[in-house]
């Protein structure tokens, strides 16, 4: 049987081995291929657990990604299947040049230049910065920047995407096109967001945290958008 794309169990985080659980025994799964929304208010744990997948905060309990357990040993191995967008572009764009950034996956994967450059142009183009190619990311825009870090998230076609509020700073038709791209792709996401309206339009599946528990695991659009405004 093919393994979830995402699997945490009794996942617990702390910072601090005295301080309060930011999550607190989570259990849930991502299926290959499923469109997950993860909400809940800021402090909510939402970032951690993005971040406790692929090894950036330690974590008790147990994560999965395609069957791998997340541990010191194999981060290697799961963050080669993640595409992760950051929520801060900032913090991830590592290269002066867009498409260096763009290709860096690529690169590591050892990925002949040319063939990575070549995907890395799809990749921009998808999301309609094609023409900054050659630009410095240091003189973008913090929407621009945002959206190299999809490219770079995305160039590689990992297994799963985790997505960390990939609609903040787009106007309306950047928010359409983006959930269009989504729609479209192949890899299972979990999508850590509170925009409602914009993961509703791609995403099958809504998990929302409240105070670091998971507090709702359903397909009803309707029940979220009560719980939703019932927490705003």
């Amino acid at each position: 049987m093919t393994p979830a794309a995402l699997s945490c169990r009794h996942l617990t985080v702390r910072y601090e081995a005295s301080a309060a659980a930011i999550l607190d025994d989570i259990t849930f799964e991502v299926a290959p291929g499923e469109r997950v929304a993860l909400l809940g208010l800021n402090g909510s744990g939402k970032t951690s657990l993005l971040m406790a997948t692929v090894g950036l905060v330690p974590h008790a309990g147990e994560i999965e990604v395609c069957g791998v357990a997340v541990s010191p040993r194999n981060l290697a191995g799961i963050r080669d299947r993640v595409g992760f967008l950051f929520n801060v572009p900032e913090d991830q764009l590592l290269f002066p040049r867009v498409m260096d950034d763009v290709s860096f996956a690529l690169g590591r994967r050892r990925v002949p230049e040319k063939e990575a450059w070549a995907k890395a142009m799809v990749a921009l183009d998808s999301l309609n910065i094609g023409h900054l190619a050659r630009e410095s990311v240091h003189h973008l825009s913090h929407g621009q920047q945002q959206r190299v870090a999809l490219a770079g998230a995305l160039v590689a076609d990992p297994p799963l995407l985790l997505l960390d509020e990939p609609s903040a700073a787009l106007d309306p038709p950047g928010k359409h096109q983006l959930g269009k791209l989504l729609q479209g792709q192949s890899a299972a996401m979990l999508v850590a967001t509170h925009d409602l309206d914009f993961v509703r339009r791609f995403c099958t599946r809504f998990l929302m945290l409240e105070r670091g528990g998971l507090v709702f695991d359903g397909t009803d659009v309707g029940e979220i958008a009560r719980r939703w405004e019932c927490l705003e």
